[in-house]
């Protein structure tokens, strides 16, 4: 419980001059590059500072100056903090629509062209969709938990079909991303963080082409992630 606490009490302190800086920075130059990498650098740093190293595999078998969707398996709070930070160009990601009402936050996610969503409204999941097609065609990646909701037991739930129905959409190439480890550090339904070491696995792309329909494609990656994970999960 000491480390839960320890690292949401960072995060909290390091988000007033995170704010001030890059809020200001962001106001002044219209960029949001320096408030996006003070952010995702605050969330590594607590990370670490609790005792959790963060080993990164197959980033290499990417081309970091292409535009991908990254969908990766969602078993803990940790998950963001850890694989964001290690993707060494911008992503957006889909974000609770009553966040964007918060004064300067919501401009600034807004300028970051993070994505709105709310899965209560069939008609704002639509949009948001659409937003993020935007998203993608402006060169900025998208992370994506396509099963919606932490998993409770570290293996995968049912994958929502938006996330593939984008993929077909726009025809930007998928990522699996399989996270090891974070599901022993901090699970759903506990308060304590445990020491130890998260996996964050980069597969190989996947092209939406090769697919005669999103079903196929979300079989497809859905295997991919499986396949990284450890067997007791598989």
């Amino acid at each position: 419980m000491l480390r839960a606490l320890l690292v949401l009490a960072f995060w909290g302190v390091a988000a007033v001059p995170v704010g001030l800086i890059g809020i200001t920075w962001t106001f002044l130059s219209g960029k949001v590059d320096l408030l996006y990498r003070m952010g995702v650098g605050v969330g590594l740093m607590g990370v670490r500072l609790v005792g959790i190293k963060v080993e990164v595999v197959g980033a290499d078998k990417l081309d970091w100056r292409r535009t991908y969707i990254f969908m990766c398996n969602h078993v803990s709070n940790l998950d963001p903090p850890i694989v964001i930070p290690v993707m060494p160009r911008r992503t957006s990601v889909l974000v609770k629509k009553e966040l964007f009402r918060v004064p300067l936050l919501g401009w600034a996610m807004r300028l970051a062209s993070l994505v709105p969503v709310d899965r209560r409204n069939r008609e704002a999941a639509i949009a948001s969709l659409h937003f993020a097609a935007d998203v993608l065609r402006s060169g900025v990646n998208m992370t994506i938990w396509p099963e919606g909701t932490r998993s409770p037991d570290g293996r995968l739930l049912p994958f929502k079909r938006g996330p593939f129905h984008l993929a077909m959409e726009t025809g930007v190439p998928v990522v699996p991303v399989t996270l090891v480890g974070t599901h022993e550090i901090w699970p759903k339904g506990e308060f304590a963080i445990h020491r130890g070491k998260a996996t964050v696995i980069f597969q190989a792309p996947i092209d939406p082409a090769a697919f005669p329909s999103p079903e196929e494609l979300m079989v497809a990656v859905r295997e991919r992630i499986r396949s990284g994970l450890p067997e007791k999960y598989q």
